[in-house]
Formats: structure tokens, sequence, C-alpha cells
């Protein structure tokens, strides 16, 4: 799915005829007429690629509503909408309590409302092309159509490990093109001028187990009922997370296609787990996929330059596991799916980071007690270091003061414990001298704007933030494997499955002997109590470091014509050395991931974005 969105203007209206093509991409996309839905003036509003189950329309005198995506509205519920708004803030009833995951854009007397989802999986971009604010919702789009090139400064963000803390990571790679922050809907005008409007913010958490179980159930059974047709694909590793969406897409009587990927280490016990969930699911068809017959991590897709609109967005964050997702997706479509699920996103909203027990001392500081010695003791973690980080109370953009700092310093010790905003960034070890300044001063023109962060409660702040994270990298990947006609849906990422996970009690997120204990019992009557019972989790290590030795021998060709070097932001050299040098412990292999994804973005198809001439179909009407 790929379409441009235009205000209600005649200067719009022009770009309709003008539709962004990124130079060398040959996805489906490009081969097909492109769609069109009008304002009530008659002029373009949304231009572009779409399926026939994707979209949602519906009109009443001057007024629209378009959803594009998985989303599920209850009869009558747009038709009434239109019936009794008065301005485009009244679709913020629909955007709370619409389940699935979809664009949301109305056209109200010649404005527009254009929104994506909380967590980014789909999302809204914008930038001035002659004159006018056009919105989309990929920028490589937008930056072909406006004739924009690459941010150099941003990618060298990207090197950043794990990655650029919020809200640095909102920045694109194309010059002059921006996305809308979480929770923020943007308005077009027939001016061509645009603004951002709130319409969201993250809630307290407040909500005991015994009503927010009932209520995250709810949620997640909607979200999957809004992604089931005829025949349904999905991931079941033996977690929790992929085991639940199968027992949910199951319940809606789809024909359930599963997919489990053996794991190479002997020890990790998914393998187990898989084969008593496929065994209480007899009516799934399951494929399961043999360590030695599947792709390896960091491997290139051999289809990767026909595989759509591939990585055009940006470097992909989840680029180790691009051959593997575009296995499954064609797995999927030899099945007859044209949906995936993942169970990206349940980790972020059901497995606390450390930083819960720095809110949960905050919140119950004589109760917390207990907890707290608890996890120091099985974490092993240092008491003055713990100490210490319960105590640190300073405010977000101090943090972001302090990650520019301390860019270049050795990770913390394992024994020290991070109760931070967020993690502990660092470039890596080959990047130049002129891309840690570069890095340097982009956090500290952060932290001099002082920005809030998005809850006062760093726990809640970093939820949030790793649903964006993982929801933005589910969008690069689903851009990369357009080809496939097949779409990656992360249910657990749903705006009304996030709300309600972010609304439990800091207290109850965590049991003493159980495993995520929100979503075990959200899914009690669900998926057989014998499969709740798991206290483990899958350990892929041994992927890494696989992946890294078959592919070494390209890896290493890539440092003596490298992309990045020639920008200045990576020492080839150093790059090489740690390629061929000794890595013993996991975090040693988490720095290659950022550097080789940038690199493969930069020696991908598409380098530059020139516009191209696309004739709109003449009818104006949905084909």
């Amino acid at each position: 799915m790929d379409f441009l969105i235009l205000p209600d203007s005649e200067d719009a209206a022009a770009l309709a005829q003008l539709r962004a093509q990124p130079g060398g991409s040959q996805d489906r996309n490009e081969r097909r007429d492109p769609r069109v839905v009008r304002h009530a003036s008659g002029r373009p509003w949304v231009v572009g690629h779409w399926d026939e189950d994707e979209i949602v329309t519906v009109s009443a005198g001057d007024r629209r509503i378009v959803l594009l995506g998985r989303a599920r509205p209850a009869p009558g519920t747009l038709e009434r909408l239109l019936d009794t708004a008065r301005s485009l803030h009244d679709v913020d009833s629909l955007a709370r309590r619409l389940p699935g995951s979809c664009h949301l854009m109305a056209s109200f007397d010649g404005r527009v409302r254009a929104q994506g989802t909380l967590s980014t999986a789909r999302q809204i971009f914008h930038t001035r092309v002659s004159g006018v604010t056009v919105a989309a919702g990929d920028p490589a789009r937008l930056a072909a159509l406006a004739g924009r090139g690459i941010d150099e400064d941003t990618l060298a963000l990207r090197l950043l490990t794990p990655g650029p803390p919020w809200p640095l990571s909102l920045r694109t790679v194309w010059s002059g093109v921006a996305q809308s922050a979480p929770g923020h809907w943007l308005e077009l005008t027939p001016g061509g001028e645009y603004r951002a409007h709130r319409w969201w913010s993250v809630p307290e958490p407040v909500s005991p187990l015994s009503r927010s179980a009932g209520t995250v159930r709810s949620a997640l059974r909607d979200a999957v009922g809004a992604r089931a047709g005829s025949a349904v694909s999905a991931d079941l590793s033996g977690g929790m997370d992929s085991t639940s969406l199968c027992f949910l897409a199951a319940a809606t009587g789809a024909e359930l296609h599963t997919h489990h990927w053996q794991p190479l280490d002997l020890a990790n016990d998914d393998a187990l787990w898989w084969e008593r969930s496929a065994a209480a699911l007899p009516d799934a068809r399951h494929r399961s996929v043999p360590a030695d017959r599947r792709p390896t991590w960091f491997q290139t897709p051999p289809e990767h330059h026909a595989a759509g609109g591939g990585l055009l967005e940006g470097p992909l964050a989840w680029h180790r596991n691009h051959a593997q997702m575009e296995f499954v997706a064609r797995a999927a479509a030899e099945a007859g799916a044209r949906t995936h699920l993942v169970g990206v996103g349940g980790d972020e909203l059901f497995s606390p980071s450390p930083t819960y027990l720095w809110s949960l001392v905050r919140g119950h500081p004589l109760t917390s007690l207990p907890d707290l010695n608890r996890m120091r003791l099985l974490n092993r973690w240092w008491l003055g270091p713990t100490v210490r980080g319960l105590l640190d109370a300073r405010p977000f953009a101090a943090s972001l003061r302090a990650v520019a700092d301390g860019l270049t310093d050795p990770l913390p010790h394992p024994r020290e414990p991070s109760f931070g905003w967020g993690g502990v960034p660092r470039m890596p070890p080959w990047a130049t001298g002129d891309a840690v300044a570069t890095v340097r001063r982009l956090l500290g023109e952060a932290a001099d704007a002082r920005p809030g962060p998005m809850h006062r409660d760093r726990h809640q702040h970093q939820v949030i933030e790793g649903a964006l994270v993982s929801g933005s990298a589910l969008r690069q990947m689903n851009l990369a494997l357009d080809g496939t006609g097949v779409t990656l849906e992360a249910p657990f990422l749903d705006d009304r499955v996030l709300e309600a996970a972010l609304m439990v009690r800091t207290e109850d997120r965590v049991a003493r002997g159980r495993y995520k204990p929100v979503l075990t019992a959200a899914m009690r009557g669900v998926v057989p109590a014998q499969l709740l019972g798991r206290r483990s989790k899958g350990e892929f290590s041994a992927e890494a470091y696989e992946g890294l030795l078959r592919n070494r021998r390209l890896l290493l060709e890539r440092c003596d014509d490298l992309e990045l070097a020639r920008l200045g932001l990576v020492d080839a050299g150093a790059l090489r050395a740690g390629l061929l040098g000794p890595k013993p412990e996991t975090r040693d292999l988490t720095p290659f991931e950022n550097t080789l994804s940038c690199e493969a973005w930069l020696r991908g198809p598409v380098r530059t974005a020139p516009a191209a001439a696309l004739t709109a179909h003449p009818t104006g009407e949905p084909r």
C-alpha cells in the first residue's frame, strides 16, 4: 500500500498528476494504475495503491472519512459520526475507539485530517511541494515528489546503538520530510498550510489487574478479529506472545497457517513449547523450518532488488532478519494468506524493564522493598549502583545531555542496572570523529530545547517509546516486503491494546514466579492453561553469531568500498577489524546491526529521489 494525501486546492490537485516514484523501484504498485478518492469538491484527495479490502470510505454531503489498513468499525459508526460531527476535532471520538490498525483520514468542508497509529506502525509524513503541504504514509514517496535528498546528520544518528532516543528517533533520513508526533493528527488547509493537533496522551497506570485483564483480552480479540480473513498466517515460536495471537486467530474461524523457526541452540526451549502449542491447535496447518534450511541473520534476501519499495524509507531496523521475514511472507502467500501475524509488541507491553522498579519505589516506597531486593539478587546487581540509580531524579532533557556526554564511553557493567529515561545509546567504535561530533551536537540541541517526556513516569515513557521503536521497524519491514503481497500485522501494537496495557498498575505488571502476568491473566480461557505456565523466554545469540560468521566474507568485501566511509561516517578499517575480532559477549554483536543496516540501505536500489510522472486514473474513482 502507498498513498499521497492532498489538501483541497487547485495547486494540490495538479500534484496528483505527478506521483512520486523513487528511482530504481520495481515494486508491484508501480505496475498498477493509481486509485483516487476525491474531496467533495471533486479534487483528488487520496491518491495511491491499495487493495479493495484495505479501504473503507463513507461520505455525507461535504464530508468524507477514509480508513486505509485493517480496521472494522461497528456498522453505522462512521455514518453517525458524519451526521453529528461539527469539526475535524470531533473525529477524536472515532480514533479513541476504533479497533484494528489503519490510517484515519477525514475531509470536512475543505480541511483534511490525517493520522496513523500511536505506535507509528502506520504513520503520516509530510513535506512541502511547490508551496503546498502534502502528506503520505511513506517519507521516501514525499522526498521523491519534492526532490529531497538524504539528511546525512540523521544517518549519523542511525549509527547509535541501540538507536536514537526520543524525540530524535522521529527524524527521517530525508531532508525536509517530517513525521507526526505520537498522539497527534495532521491538519492540511486549502491554503497549503498544516497544523498538528494532539488527540491522545499516555494514560495513568491506575487500573488493577482484576479489571485490566478483561480490557486487554477484549482489545486483543478485536485487534486479531480486524485482520481475520478466509486465511491468516501467524508466527508460532512457542513464546507467550505468538501463542496468544494464534489461539485468538483460531477462534475467528479463519484457516490458520503457523510458522516456526527451529532454534539453533538446543537449550532454547521454544521448540518444546511450540510442539505443545501446535498440538493444542489441531485444525491449524503448522510449518516448522529446520535451522539448516532457513536464511541466516544478516543475509541479503535473494530478491532484494525486486521485493518492492525495499528499504526506501531509510535503514531497515530489522535488517538482520530481512531475509527470514521475506521467506515467511512468501510462504504465507503460497498458503493463500495476505496477512501474517507477529508477536512484536508483546515484550514491550508485558515484560517490564528494570525501570519499573524506579516507578514502583516512588509509588510504594515501603511495600516495594521486597520486590526490589528480589530483583537485585536475581540479577546480581551491585548494591551501590542500584541505590544510585533509584535515587536519580534528573529531568528528561538532562538525560539527553548525559547521552551526548557518554557517546563513546564503555557500556555499564551488566551488574549496574539502568533506571534512566531510556537505554544507554553508544556510537560504535568504528564511527568517525565527525560522526560522533554530529550526533553529540544533535543531542545537545535536543536537550537545549528542553523537551518533556511522553509521560512523567519513566516506565510509562519507556513502554510507549518501545512501542514506537517496534512500530517503526514493522512499518519499514512492510515497505521492504511490499512485493510479496503479504502484510505483517502486530496486534499488540494496536492503539486499543497499547492503551489497555499502559493503564495497568505498575505493581501488577510483575508477579513472583509468573512470566508476563498481565498477558497471562488476559489469555485465561483463550489459551489452554498448560501453555500459560511458561516462565522462560527463548534466547537467540547462536543465530546472531552464526549469521555474522556465515556472511562475514560478503561483509568484509563491503568494507573495501564502504558507502558510509565515503560519507565520512565510518572508518572502514575499524569496521573490518571489528568483524574479524573476538566477540565474547552477545552485546558485542549489537553495534553491527545499525551500521550494516545503514550500509545496506545506501547500497540498495534507491540513493536519490527523482520524481516521475504518473497520470491518475481519469475517472477519479477507486478501481
